[in-house]
């Protein structure tokens, strides 16, 4: 139940609820997806300025995709320094880099091929090998890319599943645990297959974090964690908490429809 007041965001066509975490509600996904593509750039934008690039890890998914498409056409395309961005994933499955369900070929297909992006920038996780050499083999790509600290990204953008999962972090998975390695394969029973997915130590190492949310099939989910008083390893997303950093949950109207039930206050122009 929100008892927080709400108010609305100038500007992003959404409304804001003040609580622990940032809550950005649009009334639709179109509205959702056009003001994450501007927090992103935004962000670009500012850890150029202070670093000189800026280190993002991606996620998979139909709302992504959207922020994608819009970040590759104008005013984006020409308005984010491609030059200094590298792109990493925050999950991958494991298929081919060409096959319908690589998070890659959704990336490529929406953002890489129509922006002029080095290929060295681009850092994807290998789908098409075995589970653990991929994960291995990412974790060194991560040490190396940060010159051997802990990798602190500038911004993840992450999903949710309808069963609390993000990135590949599933209920009941060992990688929900784990708290040294940067870099986990992981077997997800449920689904027969395996998957390699970033951390909760790297996630919750980030500047900004924004998960991205649409559609009434995760309302019951968002829900329960926006109900969450504590973490809670059933619900992994729950555990998505950046220490020095930034979290913030971009939701449509129908992803927030059994809060709005609770939060009469919380208001959609």
């Amino acid at each position: 139940t929100f008892n927080a007041p709400a108010r609305k965001q100038v500007g992003q066509g959404g409304a804001s609820i003040n609580m622990n975490k940032n809550i950005h509600a649009y009334p639709n996904k179109e509205k959702l997806v056009t003001a994450t593509a501007e927090l992103v750039a935004d962000c670009i934008e500012q850890a150029i300025q202070q670093n000189g690039l800026c280190n993002m890890a991606l996620s998979g998914g139909n709302t992504p995709g959207g922020v994608f498409s819009l970040l590759a056409s104008n005013p984006y395309r020409d308005r984010v320094d491609w030059s200094r961005l590298h792109l990493f994933w925050g999950d991958e499955r494991m298929v081919p880099q060409e096959h319908q369900d690589s998070n890659f070929r959704m990336v490529r297909e929406t953002l890489l091929d129509h922006v002029e992006i080095p290929d060295e920038n681009v850092h994807r996780m290998r789908g098409e090998i075995a589970p653990e050499e991929a994960a291995a083999e990412y974790a060194e790509l991560l040490h190396d890319h940060f010159k051997g600290s802990s990798p602190r990204f500038d911004l993840v953008l992450l999903g949710l599943g309808e069963d609390g999962h993000t990135a590949s972090l599933f209920p009941e998975t060992d990688a929900v645990g784990e708290c040294e390695k940067h870099v986990v394969a992981v077997f997800v029973p449920k689904l027969s297959a395996w998957r390699v997915t970033l951390t909760l130590p790297v996630l919750n190492a980030a500047r900004k974090v924004l998960f991205l949310v649409s559609g009434k099939s995760k309302s019951e989910m968002v829900e329960r964690i926006m109900s969450n008083k504590q973490p809670a390893k059933e619900i992994p997303a729950t555990m998505v908490n950046p220490q020095n950093g930034e979290l913030h949950w971009m939701l449509d109207s129908e992803a927030m429809v059994l809060i709005n039930k609770n939060a009469r206050d919380v208001m959609f122009p």
